[in-house]
């Protein structure tokens, strides 16, 4: 069974990204001074946060000092009609940038997901990946000549003579991969990657290469770090994710043997583990995967099939 895209932290899509309002200057310059609107500041891809770790929202209207100290103002969508924007304050220093936005502290999304709604942890990932990419295309990778942005924040074009070239933001996609065991026992492989905990076991995962279809990299990242050859690949789900702007892809997918070689570098471990065995890790107290990540339901999923 696939997993359900609605119970996935970071994703659901609740705003509406107006692509056909945005590109107008003067709706939005009369949206960023709509007492209606919201601004949500973020500091070097942190959520500026209250003291009950709640993240700061401001009203449009008397925030001229807020928006004149930011680095980049981007639109993020309409949520029942009010305009969201997302104020990047990272030219700031941390108790600079708290001060101008009536904030305690800077907490990257990941480590406040769990007490978020699912609408507002989806909407602080968006701004966190859209104002990172605004970070790093300050300059055209063609002439080297000075970028704006332009429709809301969702295009940066090239200011030099003769050039004009428009930039998009940019995702990285990724796969995760639940693989299961040919045969009996039902088993699943799970990895320990270099660096992580001992003990700590996860799903594999890797970046799409250029040149693949999302099923080749899949094959791929599990040959390479665990030699495994794989088959009946079948996607599960996929999920924003974070960091800064990725796509988290997940797949369940059956090895043709149980022969593992873990390559030493990225994964210098990984076996096969039963339901008994992941069954006893939780009880445990052993979690898995992260609350917030496509891979914790990979493995919940995997488990509940068995009931």
């Amino acid at each position: 069974m696939r997993t359900d895209e609605r119970t996935l932290a970071y994703g659901g899509g609740w705003l509406d990204r107006a692509g056909a309002l945005r590109a107008d200057p003067g709706w939005i310059a009369a949206r960023l001074t709509d007492p209606e609107s919201v601004l949500l500041p973020l500091w070097r891809d942190r959520c500026l946060v209250s003291a009950d770790r709640a993240p700061v929202r401001r009203s449009a209207a008397g925030a001229a000092e807020l928006r004149a100290a930011a680095d980049e103002t981007v639109f993020l969508g309409l949520d029942a009609g009010r305009a969201l924007f997302a104020v990047d304050l990272s030219g700031r220093g941390e108790a600079e940038a708290c001060a101008l936005a009536g904030a305690a502290e800077a907490v990257d999304v990941r480590a406040l997901v769990g007490g978020l709604g699912a609408a507002e942890a989806a909407v602080q990932a968006y701004a966190k990946g859209l104002l990172h990419w605004h970070r790093g295309q300050r300059f055209c990778g063609g002439c080297g000549a000075a970028t704006v942005a332009r429709d809301g924040g969702h295009t940066r074009s090239c200011t030099g003579a003769g050039c004009g070239r428009l930039l998009f933001p940019r995702i990285e996609p990724a796969v995760i991969v639940l693989v299961e065991a040919p045969g009996e026992p039902e088993r699943c492989l799970l990895a320990r990657h270099r660096g992580a905990a001992e003990g700590s076991w996860s799903t594999l995962a890797g970046f799409v290469e250029v040149g693949e279809s999302l099923e080749d990299a899949v094959r791929r990242e599990l040959a390479e770090e665990a030699g495994v050859t794989v088959v009946d690949v079948a996607y599960q789900g996929s999920q924003a994710w974070p960091f800064p702007a990725g796509l988290m892809v997940g797949f369940r997918a059956t090895a043709a043997s149980t022969e593992v070689r873990v390559d030493g570098d990225e994964v210098v471990d990984a076996r096969w583990f039963t339901r008994a065995e992941l069954r006893e890790r939780v009880a445990a107290g052993r979690p898995l995967g992260r609350i917030d990540s496509i891979d914790h339901h990979l493995l919940h999923g995997w488990l509940a099939a068995d009931d």
